[in-house]
């Protein structure tokens, strides 16, 4: 393919090629660097991306599509995604097409062209770099059938590209081998289990951090400048934490498809699904409800400005403003009276909450429910819930 000179031409040559009969936009796309298995089974362990595109860039993904054709590389648009190795042509046929901001791609411009200019770059000075890159599109949100599409998913998420619940991992279990990592890097366990002895006698064995389908989030995501996270294994792939939280050691646990959507202090559990609203406090081993763990598999919300008291269980969406003391559990059918004095004023912030004749409601009657205060009267030995009278503030200096 001839240099691309102008701007324009790249924009006719886009136009042109989206054009084509079968041609589909794809929902994400990106190329990444894949571990392989040790035993040289072929078999995928890992894949890092140094950038991803989800519902954006469609003129680089035209470009990159095209490079694949002229590289010898068929696409089936009809699948819901599509995984190709990167060659030489395929790497030149960008460059020539990027031609125009080759020399404008720096810092935060261009970074589909940044990246092929340093896989250039790479692949120039060892050709056998080219086995461990793959271009992947997702053209449908569909099960996952690929490590590849697994982990660009679990990026989208991460990096908030993708709202956190609002992706398919069904099966992504069943994709991800299970691993050992020494840091970064994936062990296949049957070649670990095979080489054991050799490895141990010549002191080669490697140090394992875990052994897990999914690695760290810190192993892929650079985080907000003032966001925390006190110990590394706190946090899975996948999960998003919104500027401003605090991830402290002990208790706490963040798993993946799970998060925060402002500053939040995090000291108990968010299990997988669960979202944790601005201004909140997950108390010291608190705990928050997954879709498999007691929620009538429906996924958790926490509102804002609500603090989970330490040591409690909340297994409901709670609204703003909301307080559950201390090892209080707050589950579907756990029963609470509310006083009628105390009903009247959640109610004026509730106004779809309905009377109960005994003054009793279960859990789920106040699903979603703000400015409620879950509390143990010690006196009449009974769970109770009242109006909360305290906003909740987080310390603006450690968010």
């Amino acid at each position: 393919m001839q240099a691309i000179n102008t701007k324009e031409e790249f924009g006719a040559l886009v136009k042109k090629l989206q054009s084509q009969n079968e041609y589909k936009q794809p929902l994400g796309f990106g190329i990444c660097r894949v571990d392989m298995a040790q035993s040289g089974n072929g078999k995928v362990l890992h894949a890092v991306y140094p950038l991803i595109n989800w519902n954006e860039n469609f003129g680089s993904a035209a470009i990159f599509i095209a490079a694949l054709e002229a590289s010898g590389e068929n696409i089936d648009f009809s699948k819901s995604e599509s995984i190709h190795g990167v060659n030489e042509k395929f790497i030149q046929f960008a460059l020539a097409a990027f031609n125009p901001f080759l020399d404008e791609a720096v810092g935060e411009a261009h970074k589909n062209v940044q990246l092929i200019k340093l896989i250039d770059a790479i692949t120039q000075k060892s050709k056998e770099a080219l086995n461990y890159y793959k271009i992947v599109f997702i053209f449908e949100d569909k099960e996952p059938k690929s490590v590849e599409s697994v982990y660009m998913k679990l990026y989208a998420l991460s990096l908030g590209k993708a709202p956190l619940r609002s992706l398919n991992l069904s099966g992504a279990f069943g994709v991800l081998p299970n691993v050992a990592w020494s840091g970064n890097v994936p062990i296949e366990l049957a070649w670990l289990r095979a080489n054991e002895m050799e490895l141990k006698l010549t002191n080669n064995y490697p140090e394992i951090t875990s052994v897990d389908k999914f690695p760290r989030y810190l192993q892929h995501i650079i985080p907000a400048d003032n966001t925390r996270i006190l110990d590394a294994s706190k946090v899975r792939m996948g999960a998003h934490l919104a500027a401003g939280t605090t991830v402290m050691p002990g208790a706490s646990y963040i798993n993946f498809n799970a998060g925060t959507t402002g500053p939040v202090m995090v000291e108990g559990r968010i299990s997988s699904s669960a979202i944790v609203g601005e201004g909140s406090d997950v108390g010291g081993g608190a705990s928050i409800l997954g879709v498999l763990s007691g929620t009538d598999g429906n996924p958790v919300t926490i509102g804002k400005n609500t603090l989970l008291g330490a040591n409690s269980v909340t297994g409901i969406p709670l609204g703003d403003g909301c307080i559950v003391d201390a090892g209080i559990a707050v589950l579907a059918g756990t029963k609470f009276h509310i006083p009628d004095a105390s009903f009247g004023m959640i109610a004026e912030v509730n106004p779809t909450l309905k009377k109960s004749p005994d003054g009793f409601y279960k859990g789920r009657d106040l699903a979603g429910a703000n400015g409620v205060h879950f509390r143990y009267d010690s006196v009449k030995s009974q769970l109770i819930a009242l109006r909360s009278k305290r906003e909740v503030k987080l310390n603006a200096e450690l968010h």
